[in-house]
């Protein structure tokens, strides 16, 4: 791929923080901007593309998506069924934000079809669901 910074990561196994990296890369490629896993304590920014600034207000940003965890009950029981993702377009991006459980990712990104948002949402669920005791506090990562 193009440019890229990889950050290090304070607040998650760096195994988890590289597996996020590695299914972004793979679903979204060179149209990924940014990685962020956020859970109601932590905020850690895995990815940023190097042509971008690290000037986004993370805490805040974490802040807003953080509702996800509560306003996800109210699409329960829809005819729409499951919750899955949500899309947030902006004039120069898209932000995914994706939650499984006790924890969540947001991935910002360029203009992509609808189809890659469905792949990338489908990835992350798969890998936010394997660390989802981890991120609970039982410490136990995937086997």
């Amino acid at each position: 791929m193009g440019d890229e910074t990889d950050i290090e990561t304070d607040a998650i196994d760096p195994t988890f923080a590289e597996e996020l990296l590695s299914v972004c890369r793979t679903t979204v490629g060179d149209e990924l901007r940014s990685i962020t896993y956020f859970d109601d304590e932590v905020v850690d920014q895995v990815y940023l593309r190097s042509d971008l600034d690290r000037t986004a207000d993370l805490v805040g940003f974490a802040e807003h998506e953080r509702r996800g965890f509560h306003s996800q009950s109210a699409y329960r029981n829809t005819q729409l069924g499951e919750y899955q993702a949500t899309i947030r377009m902006f004039e120069n991006g898209y932000l995914t934000r994706i939650i499984r459980g006790p924890h969540g990712v947001w991935v910002t990104t360029d203009d992509m079809s609808i189809d890659r948002f469905k792949e990338l949402t489908t990835a992350l669920e798969s890998v936010l669901d394997r660390y989802a005791d981890e991120a609970a506090g039982s410490g136990d990562g995937p086997d």
